[in-house]
């Protein structure tokens, strides 16, 4: 028999965990063939359809989420055109809530599985040409061929966690991706109305001996960067603490975490404080700084201790800190995101992340929406479209916003000069974000260079005492000196001051010197050193006097 495993994804840097999770449980099937296609959402369904044509499998297995839903439909829907008694599964997100909808609007997928699939799949797999039996398979939904009934069986969930066949022993683990994702929970505590997680319950843990076995695999490929998938990586402060002590074990490993800051306690803080520098990357989830916000979410945690232990971890030299807001939430007003980002900048966020509520399947608040007064798409990625605090064209107006955060403030050669605007001018954020949607490029990508030409121009005629601050950062990153941001350096007969204080870097001869003269009394003049024959664009040397 054989399995076609469609993975379908929005690039080719991503790849499915569920393919290894659910064919490492079926390893011992040897009657099993499993294909597989990779494929993005940006490619021609025919062109898949026909690929998966070629294969002749019996079985089609995908995982369907938000941002692959639609053009999965489009090629499935042409390969069971082609392949009519080929049996069509689907699993993921997507599922789970309420499937009688989407299986009838889609006659062509045979069942889909809500939940955890590892268990209910491998179980499907013996029967899977019995549709009679399959209402003994948790989790699994489907419409009966011959009463065309609607047949619910439920939520599938593991109980024994730990004793899954990790996918790192799949053939099927695809090693090629400059990252790969680790378990080492799975549930949640939280019960957070947004989330497809705020009702998994209990929350399952894999013993430390288990997962330092998982790295070492994980290790042995060669894999450098592992994004953790818990949904709260310190929801149990002595677990994390044991885990920060294993990844110690793994210097040249980097690892990605979510955190909730609310719930770092003094041992925990003193453990993240002396991890090796640059080896976490911590996402610290926020959503709101207001409470009323995290409250009608059912975020637990209180906001005041949010806030410190999102201060303490921003404080961190070791590790780069990212806050996310969520724009559309019940309660959450425009002017109040633009009051919580420059927060946030205060706090030094390594980035801010700045989301549209989507209201997904299964989740309390898509089950609730009319009465929370919340407009949004029927239709996937489900985008909040209003709600009674937001009125659509604020929302548009968030998600641009979101687009000047990721331009400009999350892009580190502009980073710092942008954190500086946000804190010291209050209207900063949105008289930019209207010249950026003046100028017609808030929607375009740009270039690094092209960022900082509207950067300088745009303080050059709102706040021209902070020109001489972009000239610096522009040369700083390594930008063309004989562009507009440049245009007042001096770089031909340049000679050394008698005195000057160095910032960064040796001075030396055979260094290209150029500097940058005050405008005004008591400013001083700056000093940049470059290579001469190296390729690297940046100064190596700095001093003012």
């Amino acid at each position: 028999m054989k399995i076609l495993w469609l993975d379908l994804n929005s690039s080719y840097a991503h790849s499915s965990l569920a393919l290894p999770s659910l064919q490492a449980q079926l390893i011992n099937h040897k009657q099993l063939e499993w294909d597989i296609i990779s494929a993005t959402i940006n490619e021609n369904p025919s062109t898949i359809a026909t690929e998966i044509y070629q294969h002749r499998p019996d079985i089609i297995a995908a995982t369907c989420w938000l941002f692959n839903h639609e053009q999965l439909i489009h090629i499935l829907a042409r390969a069971h055109a082609l392949l009519p008694m080929c049996r069509i599964v689907l699993g993921g997100p997507e599922f789970l809530g309420d499937n009688e909808t989407f299986l009838r609007n889609n006659s062509f997928v045979d069942a889909v599985f809500r939940g955890e699939g590892e268990e209910s799949f491998a179980q499907w797999i013996k029967v899977w040409n019995k549709p009679e039996a399959w209402q003994t398979i948790n989790g699994l939904c489907y419409i009966d061929i011959h009463y065309h009934l609607y047949h619910d069986n439920g939520l599938a969930r593991i109980k024994d966690f730990q004793h899954l066949t990790p996918p790192e022993e799949s053939p099927l683990y695809n090693w090629d991706k400059p990252f790969v994702q680790l378990e080492t929970t799975r549930g949640c505590f939280n019960t957070c109305a947004f989330c497809v997680s705020g009702g998994e319950k209990p929350v399952r843990t894999l013993p430390i001996d288990h997962i330092r076995e998982r790295i070492r695999i994980i290790q042995n490929h060669h894999i450098h960067n592992i994004r953790i998938l818990d949904r709260t990586f310190n929801y149990n402060n002595h677990h994390a603490k044991g885990l920060l002590n294993l990844f110690r074990e793994f210097p040249d490993v980097h690892f990605h975490l979510e955190v909730h800051p609310a719930l770092l306690n003094d041992e925990l803080k003193n453990e993240l404080a002396s991890m090796p520098p640059g080896q976490l990357h911590i996402e610290a989830g926020i959503q709101s700084l207001h409470q009323n916000v995290l409250t009608i979410s059912r975020r637990n945690g209180s906001l005041e201790e949010s806030l410190k232990g999102l201060k303490f971890l921003c404080s961190l030299d070791n590790i780069e800190t990212h806050a996310d807001l969520i724009a559309g939430l019940p309660l959450y007003h425009l002017n109040e995101i633009f009051e919580d980002i420059r927060t946030l900048a205060a706090y030094q966020a390594g980035e801010i992340q700045l989301e549209l509520l989507k209201l997904l399947p299964g989740t309390k608040m898509q089950r609730h929406a009319n009465e929370l007064g919340i407009c949004y798409s029927p239709l996937p990625p489900y985008e909040v479209l209003s709600t009674k605090e937001i009125t659509p064209d604020e929302l548009q107006t968030a998600r641009m916003l979101s687009r000047l955060l990721d331009g400009f403030y999350n892009t580190k050669i502009w980073q710092n000069i942008t954190r500086k605007l946000i804190i010291e001018q209050h209207e900063f954020l949105s008289l930019f974000l209207n010249f950026l949607i003046k100028e017609g490029v808030i929607d375009q990508p740009m270039s690094q260079e092209k960022r900082g030409l509207l950067l300088y121009q745009f303080c050059q005629q709102t706040y021209p005492s902070y020109e001489t601050e972009m000239t610096l950062a522009w040369i700083e990153a390594g930008m063309s000196l004989k562009k507009q941001p440049a245009y007042k350096i001096r770089s031909k007969h340049i000679v050394p001051p008698e005195n000057w204080k160095i910032i960064y870097g040796t001075y030396q001869n055979n260094l290209r010197l150029i500097s940058l003269p005050s405008d005004k009394t008591g400013e001083p003049t700056y000093w940049y050193g470059f290579e001469i024959e190296s390729q690297n664009k940046r100064p190596i040397f700095k001093a003012i006097n």
